[in-house]
């Protein structure tokens, strides 16, 4: 099972918190575990919420399906909406996702109590009240979902929007729609005005897999201008999207500076998850990758692939971009103390003093592990 843990960064110590499986209830049942959670943490009422998935999986094809037990263990149950609360050390679970899936995408209305949760592979959009532990199924949100093959295969968003004024929740397809979830008509609606289909994004199939699509990879609500900021993962530009003018702006390529040299996409064949608003409201924190140069000449990925994975070895920048004053600065490339590339990064936080935490992997005594990562930004 997946393994949650806290860094004191005061201390510079790391305590173990809790096991996913055993906070779901379902230690000692003999089913896939909760492998991971697949989203970033929110918190609220002195509370972090977060969702849970499976990490499990059998490859069909070359791309991931939900994972075949082995024998003597049972399928996976379903993704659960879990609350941590520090002061208490307490887990508390909050609902179970239906269809045995997965909860791949995770919003909070934290006004209203509300948590929101998009499975995998299906891809059905859900909403738990708090007050009533209630699990709503809105049904699926984009075709089959990544659990199909064919014409209906879309690959699923990774991030949702929600505007604190009303609650409201955006997402996004593969095929570049922008949808919004009424909570108060308890309806969905596309937004016929303005959608994600940019010349700048490049040219892309919804119906095949190895691509994030039009759909925008990773964004969060900037309340200043009340409007959402994202990133579109296989391009890496930076863009806004205006709710109200029914408006999406593309801002700026925020790939590192080799990249945008090379002209070339990164490695990662789905982009990066690492994007955040920084602790001053105002800068944008962005992992990225950028081409290694070997005797002069770009060191190449595998052309194609049919799962959202590294394409091919990369380093790892941070960039970032400063929204009042539409300043971009690479910082360059991160290695570590020994000259070893943080590879496979996908997460980030930002610490009070700016400093940045990401999860990557790396080789310790002839092994490659995962570790946490702290970067000091000048």
């Amino acid at each position: 099972a997946g393994q949650m843990y806290c860094y004191d960064p005061a201390a510079d110590k790391v305590r173990h918190v809790g096991d996913l499986t055993e906070a779901c209830g379902e230690k000692g049942k003999k089913v896939v575990s909760q492998g991971k959670s697949h989203v970033t943490f929110i918190e609220a009422n002195g509370k972090l919420y977060f969702t849970t998935h499976l990490g499990y999986y059998t490859i069909k094809n070359g791309m991931e399906t939900v994972g075949v037990p082995t024998p003597g263990y049972k399928a996976y149950q379903g993704g659960h909406f879990l609350s941590y609360d520090p002061a208490s050390d307490k887990f508390e679970d909050l609902g179970v996702a239906p269809h045995q899936e997965g909860i791949l995408t995770f919003a909070m209305d934290a006004r209203r109590g509300r948590l929101y949760g998009i499975t995998w592979p299906n891809g059905y959009l859900l909403r738990l009240d708090l007050e009533s532990h209630k699990v709503r199924d809105l049904g699926r949100i984009s075709g089959g979902g990544e659990g199909v093959r064919g014409k209906e295969y879309r690959t699923l968003c990774r991030s949702m929007s929600v505007r604190p004024e009303d609650g409201s929740v955006f997402f996004t397809t593969g095929e570049g729609w922008i949808f919004r979830y009424d909570p108060e008509q308890d309806r969905i609606v596309k937004n016929q005005d303005e959608d994600m289909r940019k010349d700048y994004f490049g040219l892309y199939d919804p119906t095949s897999p190895g691509h994030m699509g039009y759909n925008w990879r990773q964004t969060f609500w900037y309340a200043p201008e009340k409007k959402i900021y994202g990133v579109h993962g296989n391009s890496g530009y930076l863009f806004r999207f205006d709710p109200v003018q029914s408006r999406v702006e593309v801002l700026q390529r925020l790939t590192s500076e080799p990249s945008q040299r090379s002209g070339m996409y990164d490695q990662f064949s789905y982009g990066y998850l690492g994007f955040a608003l920084g602790p001053d409201a105002q800068t944008i924190y962005y992992l990225t990758g950028g081409p290694i140069y070997v005797g002069g000449k770009r060191v190449r990925g595998k052309g194609s692939t049919a799962t959202g994975e590294a394409k091919g070895e990369e380093n790892l920048h941070l960039v970032t971009y400063h929204i009042p004053t539409a300043k971009y600065v690479d910082h360059g490339p991160i290695f570590l103390p020994d000259g070893q590339r943080p590879t496979w990064v996908n997460s980030i936080a930002v610490g009070k003093d700016g400093t940045v935490y990401t999860m990557g992997r790396l080789k310790r005594n002839g092994k490659v592990t995962t570790d946490l990562i702290k970067i000091a930004v000048p």
